[in-house]
């Protein structure tokens, strides 16, 4: 194999795709050079289909710590489990390429893009995903592609196509959009209440991005490209098809008009074992054809059940529980559901209903992030759990999987976009989603259920936050919008829209569709129903509670900050940790964060406690200020001075001549160690050295004239001569006169 090298600009950077020098052996392969960021990607599918009713398509973002230069953490030392920011690579590489591959495809294909080095301001995750797509193109899998993916940021009022670190976190906007050239087909981003049309017109600018890559893997594809395979794409039995229309179609279509999700499931799951077990009671040649054909049976009333979902929305705008396409299922929210936790409430949207716990914590707390990317903690995590009961099953209970990873992210992006600054609430925040029951939306729920907790716990949040999820229905050239789905209109919809956003703006959206595309008409029409949509769940939500509490909950820690002098950050410290430990333990175990600028934290349950432990800092980083008055404690007395503490660890010198207005022969007569004394800081020296006055802080007696002050000795060398000026007391004068030669 010829090897093929050929770089292009894209957006101001070079971008260079090779093929045919490494992993050969591959289905197909590139290798993807996007600035100093290279990505091996490589595709390769079985030659038989499987047996199966799904299309099993591995898709995975395979991360290298050495690609940024560093040592896996944990004991082993090397890479093991994927990190969340993998998982959610692999995800969003996944959702555009699916929809490609042909119905009915069931060669099991698998898709690995491993991240060889980083460069942080060339996205590895957008050359992950052009890779993937082009290492599918180039091989012998059959695929309606290329598809490419790019981030729109908006900095400073510009659009700006994958933007460097520096312009991300001065983006308003930080949206990934995937598709092919003809159309978009991913979208997930985050934003600052970004408006409905400026969406719009950075989707339409992220395209026009997109075009021009899927043209660059078109160039490579027709010099690298391998002859397709040839496949045979699945297909139901016609004769379980049609025992099935004779026996089970009106039934199912009926029961699919039922109301209730769970009389509904159970009509049609009824009347599905019913075809499961007639159909295998047909005569077949053998044991494995009448497992196939039972198997079929099941598949093919999922089937009807889908096209008559379809039919009635789009030809009759009736939705399986009777609402219209706008509509919304009844809402109700709570909170303060339990006393103990720091912030509670529960978000109910028809058979949806999440439970959502805030907790606050110190800033050291936060979750450390070991990946690739150049983020390394986490100061707010929002986790989305989804148990078996929450939609009357049971199931496997553990580590969260792919799903909750995802929509735990997704509330995650759109929550973090009103939380205030570590400066404003200097605390780790965690909500916790527990679905209760789910049909259809639960991700959404999760997002009004969190906003309602942050405010209960006392996070002083922006605005409120709710989510709404839209649907799509499309059949030949008409469509239909829903507003809300329920779990059955996700399963047989073309479209999974989630839009979360406060009154001014979106702060999220993520979109995924079983369709190759969707147009700009049908994403605006979408958005504005969804602005409807969720200003309606934002008035419910509001009924519940409507600001922030100005408080945080009594079993909360309380936080008080503070900033020292960095110089003084060892004064805190102590050697070996000895003073701050010692605070600490003098405090009732406080929590104390001291960061490299000198800003500090302290957290207790008890406010006392806080106190304390400021008063203990302030003490020890305290510098003296000229003019400043002190009740200080007499250390060391002499014989005409004395040792005044003003604070621990500074002291200063009170002369016999300040401690009062009247003469004071001797200090000793008047302060002893241990005397209290209020004095006035009179002067500092470039040593730092102090001098204070008591009778600066006196009231000065009436009448009361200042002493005439000794005047030092002065020479005058005039005519070569030198005279001594007078002096006061009883030191007699003294003239000193040159002598000359006469005498």
């Amino acid at each position: 194999m010829e090897k093929f090298k050929k770089s292009w600009d894209f957006h101001g950077r070079t971008l260079t795709v090779e093929n045919g020098e490494m992993a050969k052996q591959a289905g197909g392969s590139v290798l993807v050079r996007y600035g100093d960021t290279v990505v091996l990607s490589a595709a390769t599918a079985s030659h038989e289909a499987k047996d199966s009713d799904f299309f099993p398509l591995t898709v995975l973002y395979n991360e290298k710590m050495y690609a940024v230069g560093e040592i896996p953490g944990g004991f082993l030392r090397r890479e093991g489990r994927p990190s969340e920011h993998a998982t959610l690579t692999s995800r969003l590489i996944d959702r555009p390429i699916r929809p490609l591959f042909a119905e009915g495809f069931r060669n099991e294909v698998q898709i690995v893009s491993t991240v060889l080095s980083v460069d942080p301001d060339c996205s590895s995750e957008m050359a992950a995903m052009f890779g993937s797509s082009l290492a599918v193109c180039v091989s012998d899998i059959p695929f309606n592609g290329p598809i490419a993916g790019v981030i729109v940021g908006k900095v400073d009022g510009e659009y700006v196509i994958n933007p460097t670190v520096e312009e991300t976190d001065r983006s308003t906007l930080n949206l990934t959009v995937a598709g092919t050239k003809d159309a978009i087909n991913m979208v997930e981003a985050g934003a600052q209440e970004v408006s409905e049309e400026e969406m719009l017109e950075a989707l339409a600018i992220g395209h026009e991005a997109i075009k021009e890559l899927c043209a660059i893997q078109e160039e490579v594809i027709a010099a690298c490209a391998k002859p397709k395979m040839e496949v045979v794409l699945y297909e139901i039995n016609p004769i379980v098809k049609a025992y099935v229309d004779e026996h089970a179609r009106r039934r199912i279509e009926e029961a699919v008009s039922i109301k209730g999700k769970l009389e509904r499931y159970a009509a049609i799951d009824e009347l599905t074992a019913e075809m499961e077990t007639a159909v295998g009671e047909l005569e077949w040649e053998d044991d494995k054809a009448k497992a196939k054909a039972m198997k079929q049976a099941r598949e093919y009333c999922v089937e009807i059940e889908a096209g008559e979902v379809r039919r009635l929305i789009s030809e009759e705008k009736i939705r399986p529980d009777g609402r219209k396409l706008n509509e919304l299922r009844p809402l109700d929210s709570q909170i303060d559901l339990l006393p103990r936790a720091h912030g509670s409430a529960m978000f109910t949207r028809g058979e949806t209903q999440v439970l959502s716990v805030t907790t606050l914590g110190s800033l050291d707390e936060e979750q450390i992030i070991d990946d690739v990317t150049t983020i390394k903690g986490k100061q707010f995590m929002h986790q989305y759990n989804f148990p078996p009961f929450s939609v009357g099953e049971t199931g496997r209970m553990g580590s969260p999987g792919r799903r909750e990873i995802g929509h735990g992210a997704l509330g995650e992006r759109a929550l973090k976009q009103v939380l205030p600054s570590k400066e404003e609430f200097p605390y780790t925040i965690r909500t916790v989603a527990e679905v209760l029951e789910s049909n259809g939306s639960s991700s959404q729920a999760s997002i009004c259920a969190g906003t309602m907790s942050l405010m209960a716990a006392g996070v002083p949040i922006k605005a409120m936050v709710a989510g709404v999820a839209m649907g799509l229905i499309t059949v030949g050239d008409t469509y239909s919008i829903l507003t809300d789905i329920q779990g059955m209109e996700d399963h047989y919809g073309d479209m999974d829209f989630k839009v979360a956003g406060t009154r001014k703006g979106i702060t999220a959206l993520q979109m995924d569709i079983k369709v190759s595309g969707i147009s700009q008409e049908i994403l605006r029409e979408a958005l504005a129903q969804a602005h409807e949509g969720r200003m309606q769940i934002l008035d419910n939500m509001e009924t519940a509670i409507s600001e922030p509490r100005d408080h945080v909950s009594e079993w909360a820690p309380k936080v008080a900050m503070m900033k020292i002098p960095v110089d003084k950050i060892r004064d805190v410290i102590g050697t070996g940790g000895k003073t701050i430990n010692q605070i600490i333990e003098d405090c009732d175990g406080v929590k104390i964060n001291v960061e490299e600028d000198g800003s500090i934290q302290i957290y207790h349950m008890s406010q006392a406690m806080i106190d304390k432990a400021k008063g203990i800092i302030e003490d020890l980083t305290r510098t003296a200020k000229l003019d400043e008055i002190y009740e200080a404690t007499v250390a060391e007395v002499r014989e005409s001075f004395a040792f005044v503490t003003l604070f621990p660890g500074t002291d200063a010198l009170l002369h016999v001549s300040e401690v009062a207005w009247e003469r004071t022969p001797k200090i000793a007569d008047v302060l002893k160690v241990g005397d209290k004394v209020t004095v006035k800081v009179i002067s500092i020296d470039e040593a730092g050295k102090v001098k204070v006055s008591a009778k600066a802080c006196q009231p000065k007696p009436e009448g009361y004239t200042e002493p005439q002050k000794k005047k030092p000795a002065r020479f005058n060398r005039k005519d070569n001569s030198a005279k001594p000026a007078e002096t006061s007391g009883n030191v007699e004068r003294r003239v000193f006169k040159k002598k000359t030669t006469e005498e």
